[in-house]
């Protein structure tokens, strides 16, 4: 099956689901992003209303803080020390750099947030695709899980990447709603994870799930 394919089967299957990330194109994205790695979203939920009700869900509320203090904030999102380093780091070189989110937001490269120590690849391409708005396929372990079924492996993480990012635009603007590559990739990545949250255990995909990708 091509990632096309794929992507066309998962469209049929949730195409009436409004699935869409929080609060698209804000610096929330950004927060939630550091804070949802190793843990589930309705952690970071809880870490996120937290910053909101301490005023501290901005680029210069986080840097009001001390460090301490995010973590404290933060703590509902697991390994709350590290993630609040991070946090910390990815704030102050985006201050640095680019002054505020909204010029972060224009002008930040991939290069760039690769280059901040604690954001990895898959966080990277989220804070892009979510926050940003630019085309990136997220070559998460949820499509490594789906295209196993298949017969695929990968070796690493832009290899994955690379795969998921060959779709047929064309073929799939003609059979949606859907008119650009950034609704593409961020709906794409979406419907993966619902589907391995209703079809998977563990690392496996069910046999309903396996019915439904090979009807």
């Amino acid at each position: 099956m091509s990632v096309t394919e794929l992507f066309l089967r998962l469209f049929l299957l949730y195409k009436d689901r409004n699935l869409a990330w929080p609060n698209n194109g804000s610096f929330e994205v950004v927060v939630g992003a550091i804070l949802v790695q190793n843990t589930a979203w309705r952690n970071v939920l809880k870490a996120l209303e937290n910053l909101k009700n301490a005023n501290a869900l901005s680029v210069d509320g986080i840097l009001n803080l001390s460090v301490n203090d995010l973590a404290i904030l933060i703590k509902p999102s697991g390994f709350y020390n590290t993630k609040a380093k991070r946090l910390n780091t990815l704030v102050k070189a985006i201050k640095s750099d680019f002054g505020d989110f909204e010029n972060f937001k224009n002008s930040v490269s991939r290069e760039w947030l690769l280059g901040v120590k604690g954001v990895g690849f898959e966080t990277t391409d989220a804070i892009l695709t979510y926050a940003c708005f630019k085309p990136e396929a997220i070559a998460s372990a949820y499509a490594a899980r789906i295209l196993a079924t298949f017969g695929y492996e990968f070796e690493s993480y832009d290899e994955l990447k690379e795969h998921l990012g060959g779709l047929d635009f064309a073929k799939i603007y003609k059979a949606t709603n859907l008119s650009d590559e950034n609704a593409v990739f961020d709906l794409f990545h979406l419907m993966i994870i619902e589907f391995c949250k209703e079809f998977s255990s563990g690392k496996k995909i069910s046999q309903k799930g396996l019915e439904i990708l090979n009807f």
